[in-house]
């Protein structure tokens, strides 16, 4: 069973050095003297970040958070580097500054897709898939607004641990007029009352930014299941949930793939929603399938953790566990609310242990939550309520 870490951006500790105002410190690391440079415009289009070193190599990376007065907060590393690969550098950069969020840059293959969670069982905090050519990722615009996003909720992460605000802009950078991002945290949130006798037929888990290590952690927790089946949509790109659904059940003992067109859901098994398709369950009590569909993205999102709740709870109505971890957005929201219409029961991700409080604060302030808890005590309270039947 693979031991997966918890990413470092979201650990006690903290960055060395003076990173407590001002835009998020970056290091880029890349073997391509090229795309060092197309990464850091990227990175620096937005004025709450700053690229404040690049190297080009593993071991210059760690030489660079060993130097003194370096106040470097988060890290994107590529993998394939001469001298000192990624992952040989990520357990040594992580070693060398405590509280460093390290984001795994790899190119959309089966290979990069294994390579970045084997990254994550390292202690790596999250992945971008670049684009395989230089002339690509110069014009991939989502890249560039996935790769912003993710070093910006990983900083603030890593920020709010330490109890410090969130970034504010470079004076010198360009200004933009951005919504804030944390959108929930001053708004209170009201629990419905958990049913007193909780039966669930199948578990069902939501997620985004910040997912996969979230998922490694409950599913560490909650060991192998046997009496029903657990349906999972994580925000990701195809080949990136092959091999998330393998580690997944590397990390439960359970059953665990992308979930296919027309297949039976049985009992004890991992469905894992595949990159670029809507997972749905369609059938009753005596039959039931999982259906795959290509209709149009929800909140910008395919697959999405709507499409997936709404039929969820027509199949299996009050019989529904469903719990929201950390992303971005309010994708679920809609789906939740006609889950809890019938009958069904809501959990959440807490603020403070999310990366980005988006999705699970969204159903939170809602009111659609029964509980509302830490990362750490969601796996426990989830074995508890599926292996004994009630709360």
């Amino acid at each position: 069973m693979t031991a997966f870490k918890a990413a470092s951006g979201t650990t006690a500790g903290s960055a060395a050095g003076s990173a407590a105002d001002g835009p998020y410190r970056v290091m880029v690391v890349d073997d391509s003297a090229v795309i060092r440079g197309l990464l850091t415009r990227a990175l620096e289009s937005d004025p709450t970040i700053k690229v404040v070193t690049t190297v080009g190599n593993g071991q210059l990376a760690i030489d660079a958070l060993t130097r003194p007065g370096s106040d470097i907060e988060v890290a994107v590393l590529d993998i394939e580097m001469p001298v000192m690969d990624g992952i040989t550098a990520l357990p040594k950069m992580l070693a060398a500054r405590p509280g460093l969020a390290v984001i795994m840059a790899s190119t959309l293959t089966l290979k990069g897709a294994s390579v970045s969670m084997k990254a994550m069982s390292l202690g790596a905090a999250d992945y971008v898939p670049k684009p395989t050519t230089t002339g690509a990722i110069s014009a991939a615009a989502d890249f560039k607004a996935d790769l912003v996003a993710k070093v910006k909720s990983w900083g603030e992460a890593g920020r709010r641990k330490r109890g410090l605000p969130p970034a504010s802009p470079n004076a010198s950078a360009p200004q933009r007029v951005e919504a804030p991002k944390r959108l929930y945290g001053a708004q209170p949130v009201k629990l419905r009352p958990m049913p007193p006798i909780l039966k669930p037929e199948c578990l069902v888990i939501g997620s985004s930014t910040g997912g996969p290590q979230a998922l490694f952690k409950v599913f560490q927790a909650i060991g192998k299941v046997g009496h029903l089946p657990i349906f999972i949509t994580q925000h990701m790109p195809a080949t990136f949930t092959t091999i998330l659904a393998e580690h997944l059940g590397q990390a439960s003992g359970m059953p665990s793939a992308e979930a296919k067109d027309n297949e039976p859901v049985v009992p004890g098994r991992i469905y894992v929603a595949p990159g670029d398709f809507h997972m749905v369950v369609e059938g009753n009590a005596a039959a039931r399938v999982v259906r795959l569909n290509k209709n149009p993205p929800e909140n910008f999102c395919r697959p999405a953790v709507d499409p997936m709740l709404r039929s969820i709870a027509k199949v299996y109505g009050n019989k529904t566990l469903f719990v929201m971890l950390t992303g971005m957005g309010q994708d679920g929201l809609k789906g939740a609310t006609e889950l809890v219409n019938a009958g069904g029961t809501v959990i959440a991700q807490d603020e403070q242990s999310s990366v980005v409080w988006g999705m699970p604060g969204a159903v939170a302030t809602a009111g659609l939550c029964s509980a509302v808890l830490p990362l750490s005590e969601i796996g426990p309270f989830v074995k508890k309520t599926i292996g004994r039947g009630t709360a």
